[in-house]
């Protein structure tokens, strides 16, 4: 690898998966870390307190010229900064959501395709070893499939805060379903066609035109159906919080959790402990033919482990010159999906896509 100069990155953004971000780019050789963009001074890993912090994105750019752009800001401002650097000449990493609206994330892909530069999009469970098992394992059942998914988030204090804040651009259903959305597609390549979706507003905390809880139906080509439920806040039920689940006429594969886990703790979200097989299959007597086999997931990577991953891949994206097409196309199918039900939830009329 010493043949290679290390890609220089400007982190935006140090929230929560910025921090992780510019801690998997500091300790891979690969990179070298320009500069950090936050408005204000936070607090940070003592590996990063070495970082100069600027507060303007563009002015950053332009003064540090990097060769990478990782842009972790809140979801308003991805497509104008990542368009930003793509014009800059820089690659770019992108937290999901890709943009705020689908004719801004094809803006993005369209301005990557031009500069020749390479786009990734955070979908962290892309790089988890059990989903990607939990994937080829449905895709070995077949189609038609029912897709169950929820990620909800029991959230006070500090945690129900960071919720707020992203509130103020993007509803649960959006922020988290993208990420379960993609799964669904990666399991069916069959085209969604419609969308329908709901949500309440559980608290005075937020805008009176936002909803903390929300839930998404999508029927897909092949007669695929599937749902995502995603709630933020205090008053949030931790009973059945984490449901991944997909089913077809041969069976169901399942992500089965730990009875003890807790929705706030960020490792949960990721983490799946075991994953059952089930198979439809019966005998002549009408029972079941073999017992559930379960895989256990033993070793896995947790939430800062997954970043590195994420940004090794970014690393080899650069290096190895890999065609991020599918990678793109899936990330706007998985956010029109998603922007259809906030549109359905807000009109209470199915979207047809």
């Amino acid at each position: 690898m010493s043949e290679h100069k290390p890609i220089r990155v400007l982190v935006a953004g140090l929230g929560n998966m910025g921090r992780s971000h510019a801690l998997a780019y500091h300790n891979d050789p690969g990179f070298e870390i320009v500069g950090l963009v936050n408005r204000s001074v936070p607090k940070l890993d003592p590996a990063l307190a070495g970082y100069e912090i600027h507060p303007d994105f563009l002015d950053a750019l332009a003064e540090l010229k990097p060769d990478l752009c990782s842009i972790c800001t809140y979801s308003d401002s991805h497509a104008d900064y990542a368009v930003a650097a793509f014009e800059a000449g820089c690659h770019v990493f992108v937290e999901k959501p890709l943009a705020t609206t689908v004719a801004d994330a094809e803006r993005v892909v369209a301005a990557a395709k031009a500069a020749g530069k390479k786009l990734v999009i955070g979908y962290i469970l892309r790089h988890h070893p059990s989903w990607i098992r939990l994937i080829e394992e449905a895709r070995k059942l077949g189609p038609p499939y029912v897709f169950r998914m929820n990620l909800n988030q029991q959230s006070s204090g500090p945690t129900w805060d960071v919720h707020k804040a992203l509130m103020n651009t993007t509803p649960p259903i959006v922020d988290c379903g993208v990420h379960y959305v993609d799964v669904m597609c990666q399991i069916t390549d069959a085209k969604p066609v419609e969308v329908r979706g709901m949500g309440l507003r559980l608290s005075d905390e937020i805008a009176p035109d936002m909803y903390n809880y929300g839930h998404l139906q999508v029927i897909f080509d092949d007669r695929s159906v599937g749902w995502y439920e995603a709630g933020w806040g205090p008053m949030i039920s931790e009973t059945a919080f984490f449901v991944k689940d997909v089913m077809s006429p041969r069976g169901s594969v399942s992500i089965v959790m730990d009875p003890n886990a807790k929705s706030d703790d960020i490792d949960t979200h990721t983490k799946t402990s075991v994953i059952r097989l089930h198979s439809a299959e019966t005998g002549p007597d009408g029972k079941f033919i073999r017992p559930d086999e379960d895989m256990r997931m033993a070793g896995e990577p947790g939430h800062q482990e997954l970043c590195d991953l994420e940004q090794a891949y970014m690393l080899r994206a650069i290096r190895e010159n890999i065609d991020l097409t599918r990678h793109m196309d899936d990330a706007v199918q998985s956010l029109r999906i998603c922007l259809a039900a906030d549109e359905s939830a807000r009109t209470g009329k199915p979207v047809h896509l």
